[in-house]
């Protein structure tokens, strides 16, 4: 293959690479394109009051499955001197609290973290709840029977049948049926149901949460989930029975689908739950973090690393976006700088002592450094000695420099210490042979060519969007050496290069 076709397939393949890992993070995990995004979490207590009778005490609390809109991230509960055991048979996730003995007023409570997370989905498969046998009397049986022959002849399928019920149920005068069995004692989410399991038609009883930040002593809104089965997929759609309106599942908790009871009590009497929430705002990747499903992304990545390791790779990554631009500057600009990645390690240190400062630090330790470097060179010293000796000196420089600073009560002069001290010595050493050979106008064409690389690369390096995306996006590093590998390959003119050709368009 001609080595050029191979160079281009290469960067392509790079290109290539950094955009669709960069695109697949973002897809996948949700991971945010710009920083200070945040997401919704719900951070819901359940408050669980019974009265114990001096005998052993078990208690299970129907806790949230997995359903669309919602993802838990955590789970807690306040119980002491109870045992506490957090069970998943498949089905149905449940709280339980054991004690031997207890007596008198017990107060239990289990708290739950939920992120609304869009990317949730309810479970694929469904399964069909069995249908329940009831006793009634002869006139609610009968009357029963004359409903459902009623909404049969107006429906087509089990959810048009259900709204058809829900007319009759919710008439401004309902019928003579309907006021035979709608009595105080009973609901009208059971006489639902009821009528439902009589026209054979599966379904579940549902206890959803309704969230609105600040909320105190909430109780479940009962909804009954309706199922109906079309060429073998089952399908299922929630009603509720005090109105003829779809149900709306935004900021809706789905809290118990077991289709039984919400709490489960062995050995006591007289219980009561009541839900209180907040809402809260957290930024998006600590959210992200904390999703289950994430942890096999994060356990692999630099995010898994302690928080301090962090915060340096978020420095180190930064590296790149640099050099690219040091390239560009270079190549395509065609400005002169002392050294050919000097500009980048000063770019770091204006990150960590902030640009006026680090400017003012860099010209007073180069200018005095060239003026000591200068009478060294009429010692004729080895290079060793020399470098060795500059080192020293600049060291020495910057302790003054700090305390300095600190006497005279400028604080921002003590941030002069992370300039590197072995790149100073070797600019300041570079800066004075070009000096003697080139003359002071090549020092500052040099000098100001790196200082004006090294302010782009600051901005670039410091900006809270590139940082984000070139810590979160690992992807992006492949783009950068693919741009930079096609900025190796250019081999026309510099931009400064055109003065050149200034003479010829004067003549013109």
């Amino acid at each position: 293959m001609n080595a050029r076709i191979f160079f281009f397939v290469l960067v392509a393949g790079l290109m290539s690479l950094g955009i669709f890992q960069t695109v697949q993070r973002h897809v996948a995990f949700d991971i945010p394109w710009m920083p200070g995004e945040t997401r919704t979490i719900w951070n819901i207590d359940a408050k669980i009051n019974f009265n114990a009778h001096d005998n052993a005490i078990i208690a299970s609390l129907t806790t949230p499955e997995r359903q669309a809109g919602f993802t838990t991230i955590s789970q807690n509960a306040a119980s002491p001197g109870y045992g506490l055991s957090f069970l998943d048979d498949g089905l149905t996730p449940k709280a339980e609290w054991t004690i031997r003995e207890a007596a008198g007023k017990q107060t239990l409570y289990y708290n739950i973290q939920v992120l609304e997370d869009p990317k949730s989905l309810d479970p694929q498969i469904l399964e069909m709840p069995p249908l329940f046998d009831k006793e009634y009397s002869a006139a609610e049986l009968a009357a029963g029977k004359t409903i459902i022959k009623d909404a049969l002849k107006t429906s087509a399928d089990a959810f048009s049948f259900a709204r058809e019920l829900l007319k009759q149920l919710n008439a401004e005068t309902p019928n003579q049926n309907i006021s035979l069995i709608l009595t105080e004692k009973v609901s009208k989410t059971a006489i639902l149901i009821a009528l439902l399991n009589g026209a054979d038609i599966h379904t579940k009883r549902i206890g959803a949460l309704t969230l609105e930040d600040g909320r105190r002593r909430q109780h479940l809104q009962p909804l009954v989930e309706v199922f109906q089965e079309k060429e073998g997929v089952i399908s299922s759609r929630l009603f509720d029975a005090n109105t003829l309106e779809s149900v709306n599942r935004d900021n809706l908790l789905l809290w118990d689908q077991s289709g039984k009871a919400l709490l489960e009590l062995t050995g006591g009497s007289d219980s009561r739950v009541s839900f209180s929430m907040i809402q809260q705002e957290q930024p998006a990747l600590s959210a992200l973090l904390q999703k289950s499903e994430n942890e096999h992304l994060f356990n692999f990545s630099i995010h898994s690393l302690p928080v301090e390791d962090q915060s340096l790779f978020k420095g180190i990554l930064m590296i790149p976006l640099g050099v690219l631009i040091v390239v560009m500057m270079r190549v395509l600009i065609g400005l002169k700088t002392s050294g050919t990645f000097m500009p980048v390690l000063i770019a770091m240190a204006f990150i960590q002592t902030s640009l006026i400062t680090g400017l003012i630090g860099f010209i007073l330790l180069v200018g005095i450094g060239l003026i000591i470097r200068s009478y060294l060179s009429h010692l004729n010293l080895l290079l060793v000695s020399r470098i060795s000796t500059v080192i020293i000196m600049v060291i020495l420089l910057i302790a003054l420099f700090g305390v300095l600073s600190y006497k005279l009560g400028l604080t921002e002069g003590l941030k002069i210490t992370f300039f590197p001290m072995i790149i100073l010595s070797w600019t300041i050493e570079r800066m004075s042979v070009l000096w003697e050979e080139e003359g002071a106008k090549e020092v500052f064409t040099q000098g100001g060519g790196s200082l004006l690389v090294a302010v782009l690369a600051y901005f670039a390096m410091s900006n809270d969007v590139t940082r984000h995306l070139m810590f979160n996006f690992i992807g992006l590093q492949f783009v950068v050496m693919s741009l930079v590998l096609l900025l190796g390959s250019y081999t026309g003119y510099r931009l400064l290069e055109l003065r050149r050709f200034k003479p010829l368009a004067d003549k013109e």
